[in-house]
């Protein structure tokens, strides 16, 4: 039997989620377009964490689910499941998460949070309010992957598909909590703006060394 393949879960997808929202401003609750958007954002959320863990020493077996802890050195050192014999080489498992963006970005505990909330939300308006609370949360500037302040940007590509400039004006268009307001965009524009800038000056600053 070939060894069970490592598979990450997609960034969401920008029409969905438009398409969720238009829904929701008209009164309409198409639960299955609510349910796919919501449990897709819990996958991937699960994704980016189960990312974090691994890089920090935890990596799940993709066969059983199980937490095999490996040593961190070498990328050619072993990773293998005592449960079920899965077993592979960091190198590897490394592979299959690179260039991907699921890097938790310093929004770890967003993503967390509302891995714990949204099963438990059991009534659509629950639900939305917490897909809706979870895509704001992406307006907001993170920390970089390397946790570097210089490198600062939102985390909505690590979400949602698409280019960073798309998804600001994907953010930037949604409108249904109260943190749509002119004013909060405004505010988060301006932090954005101030991050591009120590972002840059940090590259100018590594390219003279």
């Amino acid at each position: 039997m070939s060894a069970p393949e490592v598979r990450w879960a997609g960034r969401v997808s920008r029409g969905k989620i438009r398409h969720l929202y238009e829904s929701y401003a008209r009164g309409i609750v198409d639960q299955e377009l609510l349910d796919e958007v919501g449990f897709g954002l819990l996958a991937r959320c699960q994704s980016i964490l189960a990312v974090k863990a691994a890089k920090e020493g935890r990596v799940s077996c993709p066969g059983c689910g199980q937490v095999v802890l490996r040593r961190r050195g070498r990328k050619d050192d072993a990773i293998v499941c005592k449960r079920c014999g899965w077993e592979t080489t960091w190198f590897a498992y490394r592979k299959s998460f690179l260039r991907r963006q699921l890097n938790h970005g310093g929004a770890a505990d967003v993503f967390g949070e509302y891995g714990e909330r949204f099963p438990a939300a059991t009534s659509p308006d629950a639900r939305m309010r917490l897909i809706d609370w979870l895509i704001h949360e992406c307006h907001k500037v993170r920390y970089a992957p390397e946790g570097d302040p210089s490198w600062v940007r939102p985390v909505a590509p690590n979400l949602i598909d698409g280019t960073m400039e798309e998804l600001l004006v994907f953010l930037d268009e949604l409108a249904y909590g109260d943190t749509s307001a002119p004013e909060a965009k405004a505010v988060w524009r301006e932090q954005l703006e101030e991050g591009r800038k120590t972002m840059m000056e940090y590259v100018r600053r590594r390219r003279q060394r």
